[in-house]
Order: C-alpha cells, then structure tokens, then sequence
C-alpha cells in the first residue's frame, strides 16, 4: 500500500489497519492451523541434524525363531573364476532378516445341512442347525478387529468398510458393522458399570464434551474421568441433566471442568480447567479473549470516544467501570440466548428420537 492510498484512508481504517499488523500470526499453537504450516524459527548457530558423535547406534534384533532361512554362498571364485564344490567348508560373514506380511484373506468356511431318510420306517431326520445358519456369518476375529479399529482407531463406519475391502477383500456392509458392535456390547456392560461404580466413588472428577454427529443429527460426546477410571457418554444434549444421571447422586470434592454452566455445581469445590482458561485469556490468535459480538461493541465504543472532540469528553475516572459492566451486560446477554438456543436445539432432537 502506497502513501496516497493511506492518506485517503479513514481514521477507524487506519486504526483497524495497525491492530491488524500488530496481531501475531496464527499458528498451530494459537488455532486450528496443521503443525506443518507452521513457520520454522531460524537458530543462529544451530547444530546439524543426525546422529552426534559417540551417540551408539540401534537396529533391528534378528528374530530368535525365523519361518525360513535362505542361505546365499558363491558357486565360483571370484579371483581365479574356478567353481566350488558342492558342500565345500563355508565361513557365515552376516545375518539378515526380510520381514513380510504374508497375503491375508478370508478364511470361508462352508457349512452343509443333511438330511436322511430312514430305510426302515422311511422317515426323514434333518442335522441339527449349524449356529451360523441363525446368526452372523462374521467370525469373532472379525468382531474383534472391527471394534479394535472403530474404537481405538477412530475410524468411521464408511473407512472401516473400505479397509476391510482393501486389506483382506471382504465385502462387509455398514449396517453388518452396526449389527457387529450392537451384538458384542452386552460383553461391555459388566466393565462400563465397573469404571462408573469407581467414577461415582471418586473424590475428584474432571468433565467435558464436544459437538459430534450422529446419524446425521448434532450430538455431543461427554468425557468423565478420575484417577482409575474413564466413562464415555454420547447423547444428544447438552444439559446439566446428563451430569446428573451420570453421577446418580454422587458428589465429589472437586469437580474439573470449564465455565460451562452445565459442568457446575456437581462437587463440593469447583476448580476451573487451566487449559480452557488459558484459550480464553489468549484467544485463538493470542489476542484477549472477547464474547462472539462483544468485539464489534467495544470498537464501535472506542470509535465514538475517538470521534467526540477532545473538549467534550468529560474527566470520568469511573469511564473503565462503565465499560467492563457494558462488556459483561453484553455477555450475559449472550450466553442467556446461547442456552435458550441449545435447549431449542435439545427439544428438536428429543422429538425427532421419540
């Protein structure tokens, strides 16, 4: 931007100009930016990468138990270009091992059902139902990876049903996962009461949710967590209600969370979350935390203090007063419609699951 053009601009443009330069630039640190966009910060006299001297080297062991050995010995010499003979004494000079996975697919195991008709008293007798003939034809291996990929993974039901495509060419519908994960969650029940029985008993519990979609309708994804214990929840409100039900009456010491009304009130103490208050003293660009609206008040503000002519700004010590209740007015204007907001968004769902 050249001088004639900064001269032709306002003095609010100009204002909103150098905040704009003097405001740091985003990184992964200070918002949603990926690691790798980051900026690489310049070290004078930086050391070079690799290995420092006398650091000791480390690979691979050789497997103690190899599923095939291969031994590779020279037929002729290489000076006088004579051939050896077969069995000739051989010095070994190294080892080494070539690691693979072998092709995996699925193993299809066929199930017939016979039937006998008696030569005596010419009667049919049908075999008895092989289990597969009533349930599932996936085996529980198959249970098993799907639930390890789905759960410690975090793949979606559409990834898992292309890796099980890709990997080991099986053809496995999303509703089959559904039905896989509906089938094995009873053996989940005894240990989930378990870590709610030890949450429940906790003297210290921490707390918190984030917005997730289910079958296509928003949801949320609580977290509760003590010292020995993690207890997942997915629901489709955001309420306090589902604390609540959580706890079943039971009230901590100390309850960790962020300043989300729902996540109050539940323990004796409440001890705010230092991460959450660290994001809202710094922002997401490393700017002072401001409610959504609360920014655009307090520059227009500004700009009608700028705007007024020095002699009729009167000396008012209680001027910063004013303008923290203004801000936090404003605030709790706009948390009272983000609550009504959810609870309307909270009765939709409810309706549309009934």
């Amino acid at each position: 931007m050249i001088r004639d053009e900064l001269e032709r601009l306002s003095k609010e443009e100009l204002i909103e100009l150098v905040l704009r330069l003097q405001r740091p630039d985003k990184t992964s640190r200070t918002s949603s930016k990926p690691p790798s966009t980051d900026r690489k910060e310049r070290r004078e006299n930086a050391k070079p990468g690799g290995a420092k001297p006398g650091h000791e080297g480390h690979k691979r062991e050789l497997c103690a138990d190899p599923d095939e050995i291969r031994d590779h010995v020279p037929t002729h010499c290489e000076h006088c270009g004579c051939a050896f003979e077969d069995g000739a004494p051989a010095e070994l000079i190294g080892e080494f091992d070539e690691i693979e996975i072998p092709p995996v697919r699925p193993l299809v195991r066929r199930h017939r059902r016979f039937a006998i008709r008696c030569a005596c008293c010419g009667g049919a007798t049908k075999a008895a139902a092989p289990p597969v003939a009533q349930e599932t034809p996936f085996g529980p291996r198959i249970h098993a990876l799907a639930i390890y990929l789905k759960s410690l993974q975090a793949r979606s039901h559409e990834r898992l049903q292309r890796l099980f495509d890709d990997l080991f060419g099986l053809t496995v519908s999303q509703g089959a996962l559904m039905n896989m994960f509906a089938r094995t969650a009873p053996a989940f029940e005894e240990k989930r009461g378990q870590a709610l029985a030890v949450l429940r008993q906790a003297n210290c519990v921490a707390s918190d949710e984030t917005g997730v979609r289910i079958e296509g309708v928003n949801a949320y994804h609580w977290v509760f967590r003590c010292k020995a214990a993690v207890v997942h929840k997915a629901a489709f409100t955001r309420s306090a209600e589902l604390v609540r039900e959580t706890m079943d009456g039971a009230s901590p010491k100390v309850w960790t969370s962020d300043r989300y009304s729902a996540q109050q009130n539940h323990a004796e103490a409440q001890q705010t979350c230092l991460a959450h208050e660290t994001n809202a003293a710094t922002g997401s660009e490393g700017t002072p935390y401001r409610a959504p609206g609360e920014a655009r008040a307090a520059r227009e503000a500004e700009r009608a203090v700028d705007n007024t002519p020095a002699r009729e700004i009167p000396p008012d010590p209680a001027q910063s007063e004013a303008v923290q209740a203004l801000r936090f007015e404003q605030r709790r204007v706009l948390d009272q419609a983000s609550r009504d907001e959810q609870q309307r968004i909270d009765r939709e769902n409810a309706e549309r699951f009934r």
